[in-house]
């Protein structure tokens, strides 16, 4: 359950975040009449989100069991690449993000209604289609029959929601850069653990044969029925009894990657803030430094 909650907080918050800079720039530049067209992009975002997301876990009840585990390990394996790809462009380009959004919204105010509302869908529909996409894989390899994930990221997007609220009235103030590393962080791990949930799902499909001698069986230590067995299962994706193949990939992701991701090197070093500003002049100082 943790660990969604942690996909939902982290892509909830980032969501949330795009949302307030476009809503604040259009109040404090006096274009409320610009306000409709962004909530319908936004509203038109979620929809086609949750309407993805119904697909892959309805679509996929009506396949037979060998082709459920092909779609799961090729959808984990792809959600691992797109949420990689995220934490490391977040880390990138944050403290550059709200003079690249007000770049596209004065583009789109010149434009008309429909450039506003592609501009609001483009803006979060992309956060959208990413965390249902891994939503569905990290449920997929983590799931026991309970509601318990689903319930973790309701939590954490009403969460970040709520942060975002709280950043736009200018009631809350936290170190956005240190936010972001933290949980940029703990998301590879997980992005590990589905990354070799997606293996054992090819392996369970017959599609990589011949690879699955088994590399430990603490089973009798962890029982995967017991509560520390199912904590661990729900924050890490852990398995006691993988295959060697499942463990050399899962080492061969988290060890490089989270590496490049908590070192320095390669990224911006200044200390710029961004500031969300409501119609009253309230601000919410945001430390958006990517180091």
């Amino acid at each position: 359950m943790f660990s969604n909650y942690l996909i939902g907080l982290r892509e909830g918050l980032e969501a949330s975040l795009v949302v307030c800079i476009l809503i604040a720039y259009l109040v404090r530049t006096g274009r409320r009449d610009a306000l409709k067209p962004i909530w319908a992009g936004i509203g038109i975002a979620v929809v086609i989100a949750l309407g993805f997301g119904c697909v892959l876990e309805f679509g996929s009840q009506e396949l037979t069991f060998q082709a459920q585990e092909a779609l799961g390990g090729a959808l984990s394996i792809l959600s691992v690449g797109l949420v990689t790809w995220m934490v490391f462009w977040m880390r990138r380009t944050a403290r550059n993000l709200k003079s690249e959004l007000h770049g596209k919204l004065d583009m789109a105010l010149k434009t008309g209604t429909a450039a506003l509302v592609a501009t609001a869908f483009l803006a979060v529909g992309r956060e959208g289609l990413e965390t249902a996409l891994f939503v569905w894989a990290s449920v997929h390899a983590a799931s026991d029959g309970t509601p318990r994930p689903l319930i973790g990221v309701a939590l954490g997007l009403a969460t970040a929601v709520l942060l975002g609220w709280l950043f736009y009235r200018g009631a809350l103030k936290i170190n956005l850069a240190k936010f972001f590393t933290w949980t940029g962080g703990m998301l590879v791990v997980v992005a590990a653990g589905v990354l070799a949930y997606g293996v054992h799902d090819l392996q369970e499909a017959d599609l990589i044969p011949g690879l699955t001698r088994l590399a430990f069986d603490i089973s009798g230590a962890i029982p995967p029925d017991s509560w520390y067995g199912t904590l661990l299962k729900g924050i890490f994706n852990f398995q006691p009894d993988p295959t060697v193949f499942q463990v050399t990939v899962w080492a061969l992701y988290l060890v490089p990657t989270l590496a490049l991701f908590l070192s320095p090197v390669g990224f911006a070093s200044g200390k710029g803030k961004v500031k969300i500003t409501d119609e009253q002049g309230s601000r919410g100082s945001q430390p958006s430094n990517a180091s």
